[in-house]
């Protein structure tokens, strides 16, 4: 943009002190700089070395001064807020016509997305290193506007040294499966689902997304119900045997149980898949049913809860989603996908990885069931929970942008097939 009025509104911290340094190169461009500051840096600190180099000038930070600019840079407070934002600082911000952060709009707690007091919508944060998960979580991501990590040379075995267990969720961070020349359906897995007899299109929905994600072979045990499950595509079996009979075969290791079905039936097919030591992706009304006992979730490898569920499992996770799907995965000992605009998926193990890589054409009644097929296709192929989990959220998103502005859960299906070839792409660019 051409040069603009700019006021830099300075805190008395180190987001302060990159305040300074900004308004110092944005004069020396040749752009006409005040710096307005809530408070000065103590002696002693880099922000207070950082004020002195500031020799521009200095005016009241205040709502009137914020208007007149015609962009504020928010150097205020960072991703490390500590304390809610006050009037004055919320009025002065919410005055300006055009905002830049500095590495966090100031109000947004770093750590959790959450609006501590107030914060005003940005164009751009500029922050360093790498993205905080106050950047990925709403409404943080909201506000942040466009989001650009600035390289500061941080050392590249800094971050291994101190230890990572947040990740954004993209490919590298997981490997999606190839298929080679001597690949057969087996190998690419079967996946199993429960059928029930009130609701057969969740299921048919989840089986058709495992089809379309690359399952080898994909089953539904309906037993007595195999009638309404027999007019789907021909490419899917139906077996009506017993369930006890379907887990004699070994090469049915991974099985969806909850979508379409009511909790008496979940209370006889789950505990019997459990039992009999299969990979259980649970759902649907395999969550319903273990509101009544969390325990019953012990022995399945993930579960996928919208936030209503998730509330109704473990209670309303407040602020910090983040935190509250991390104790759930580890309460439960299975990775847990809390979904959202910014779907979250934690590993009991304390990792989890943040999902920015959808739309809004995700939130349509059968979604969810296509996702659970498309992990359970993954869990299938041989992948670790987690990283099935954050394959199958990300190809899930990437059908979901890719099929048009008012998609229905079938339209996905059509998609699937490239989401999975960009991520096989992704995946092999960023390994070289």
């Amino acid at each position: 943009m051409a040069p603009a009025r700019t006021l830099v509104l300075c805190g008395p911290g180190n987001n302060g002190g990159d305040g300074y340094v900004v308004a110092r190169h944005l004069a020396q461009a040749g752009w006409p700089v005040s710096v307005a500051a809530m408070a000065e840096p103590k002696p002693g600190t880099d922000a207070h070395d950082a004020r002195a180099g500031w020799r521009g000038p200095m005016v009241p930070f205040s709502p009137d001064e914020a208007s007149r600019a015609g962009l504020v840079i928010d150097a205020v407070f960072g991703a490390g807020l500590s304390r809610d934002v006050d009037d004055v600082i919320a009025e002065t911000l919410h005055a300006a016509r055009r905002i830049v952060a500095v590495d966090m709009p100031s109000g947004v707690d770093g750590a959790t997305g959450s609006v501590r007091g107030a914060a005003a919508p940005c164009l751009l944060t500029v922050t360093f290193g790498r993205p905080k998960p106050g950047h990925l979580l709403l409404p943080g991501q909201a506000l942040a506007g466009e989001l650009v990590v600035a390289d500061i040379g941080m050392p590249p075995g800094l971050l291994a040294e101190i230890g990572i267990d947040t990740w954004v969720n993209e490919p590298g961070l997981w490997h999606v499966p190839e298929s080679g020349l001597e690949s057969h359906k087996y190998s690419r897995g079967v996946v199993s689902l429960c059928g029930g007899a009130a609701m057969p299109g969740a299921a048919r929905l989840a089986a058709a997304g495992a089809r379309a994600s690359g399952a080898g072979l994909v089953r539904i045990a309906a037993g007595p119900n195999a009638g309404p499950y027999k007019l789907g595509a021909p490419g899917l079996i139906v077996d009506s045997d017993p369930l006890d009979d379907l887990l004699r075969d070994e090469r049915r290791k991974t099985w969806i149980c909850g979508p379409g079905l009511t909790v008496d039936e979940v209370a006889h097919t789950l505990p019997t898949l459990l039992k009999a030591e299969r990979t259980v992706l649970a759902d649907a009304g395999a969550l319903a049913w273990a509101t009544e006992d969390l325990s019953r979730l012990r022995g399945v490898s993930a579960i996928t809860p919208h936030i209503g569920e998730f509330s109704k499992l473990f209670g309303n996770p407040g602020a910090d989603r983040l935190g509250a799907a991390r104790a759930a995965a580890a309460r439960i000992d299975a990775v847990v996908i809390l979904k959202g605009a910014d779907t979250i998926i934690a590993s009991p193990d304390g990792r989890a990885a943040i999902n920015v890589h959808a739309s809004s054409a995700l939130a349509t009644a059968g979604s969810g069931d296509t996702l659970s097929g498309v992990i359970a296709t993954l869990l299938a192929a041989g992948m670790a929970p987690w990283d099935a989990c954050g394959a199958g959220v990300w190809l899930h998103g990437d059908a979901g942008l890719h099929a048009g502005d008012w998609p229905i859960a079938e339209d996905l299906d059509r998609h699937l097939g490239a989401a999975r070839a960009r991520a096989i792409r992704q995946q092999a660019t960023r390994a070289r």
